[in-house]
């Protein structure tokens, strides 16, 4: 299971030219699964993600948690994370999850992090969505787990 977080000052989800869901500053984290990954990397990450010292404190060191800060926290799937570009020129999904069980996946971890008390918004799962916003620092963080 693979995350990438972005710290920013808010974000918008649109679909369709229709705004879908915003969020307030705190982090944009796009959600991706491969084939074989588990449910128990969701709590990991879930639990990684809203304790992570990302932001700063009033001394300009990164030394707050999401948690600490009220983050505002925007989910949205990303299939496109277990992208293989080793071949030709274009991207092959073979390694990226099937959408059933990567729909489940997806939203245990997004049960999981509006259990923190964590304002949580979402994409819509498989829609092509535009996303805006602002990367804050910038600060973005590459986070994984594979359940052995």
């Amino acid at each position: 299971m693979r995350l990438i977080l972005q710290r920013t000052t808010g974000v918008e989800v649109w679909i369709n030219d229709d705004l879908y869901s915003q969020t307030g500053p705190g982090l944009l984290i796009l959600f991706g699964t491969r084939t074989g990954d588990k449910e128990a990397s969701c709590g990991v990450l879930a639990e990684k993600t809203v304790n992570l010292r990302i932001f700063e404190d009033d001394h300009g060191k990164m030394n707050l948690s999401a948690l600490d800060v009220s983050a505002e926290i925007m989910i949205v799937s990303q299939f496109t994370l277990y992208a293989d570009t080793h071949k030709g020129r274009r991207p092959a999904f073979t390694d990226a999850m099937e959408p059933v069980e990567a729909k489940r996946l997806y939203e245990r971890f997004v049960e999981l992090v509006t259990a923190s008390g964590l304002t949580t918004r979402t994409g819509s799962f498989g829609a092509k969505m535009g996303i805006r916003f602002t990367n804050h620092g910038p600060v973005t963080v590459i986070l994984e787990h594979d359940t052995p």
